[in-house]
């Protein structure tokens, strides 16, 4: 008994400590008087790209890019001036498909060895509350096309870890990827792409 005693002591006197140190909640919020104006830089830990697209008519793929580099500046008193500029290494792309991973990278696909990245760079914000359209262009396979995003504001407030100011957003679209000149296998694996955008940004 005096053994068991020993042993869980540590644990009875750490369970109060711990309930003392817990955050009573979580540090982002949406609330636009937390956001610092300023320029930010793309979060790449903790941001992604994930792409959705019809497979011969029987069911949707997903994928997703990482490892993304961008920046940001914005202006809570002037959300029409804010501007985003994020880039999209190809070969960060990822399904659950290690042999479909090395083809999306060829020249039927991404052809990632002579266009390493994709690039959207944003030209003007409407902003409506949380929410806002993104217009921008986005350079893919060496085409540079018009492109709006559908945009929420998700929290800000200073990350934990890094001690950061933190803004949060996830974002909306859907583009044909034959515009970019993308054509492999159209209409089997279809042409219209979902995309479904989680960015983090730190000041």
């Amino acid at each position: 008994m005096k053994k068991a005693l020993i042993i869980f002591a540590p644990l009875v006197f750490a369970v109060p400590l711990l309930a003392q140190q817990a955050p009573t909640e979580l540090p982002g919020k949406a609330d636009p008087a937390r956001v610092a104006a300023g320029a930010y830089v793309l979060d790449k830990a903790h941001s992604q790209v994930n792409w959705q697209v019809n497979h011969f008519g029987f069911n949707d793929y997903f994928g997703l890019f990482g490892d993304m580099t961008g920046n940001l500046s914005i202006d809570p008193a002037n959300l029409s001036a804010a501007k985003v500029d994020v880039e999209i290494p190809i070969a960060s792309v990822a399904t659950s498909s290690a042999g479909l991973n090395a083809h999306l990278k060829t020249a039927d696909f991404f052809d990632s060895e002579k266009f390493p990245a994709a690039r959207f760079v944003s030209t003007g914000v409407i902003a409506n509350g949380n929410k806002a359209t993104i217009k921008g262009n986005l350079t893919m396979l060496g085409v540079t096309k018009p492109v709006e995003l559908e945009a929420a504001f998700e929290g800000a407030g200073v990350n934990p870890i890094s001690k950061k100011a933190t803004i949060g957003f996830h974002a909306k679209t859907t583009i044909k990827r034959s515009e970019w000149g993308m054509i492999k296998y159209v209409p089997f694996v279809g042409d219209e792409v979902k995309l479904r955008i989680s960015a983090a940004f730190e000041k």
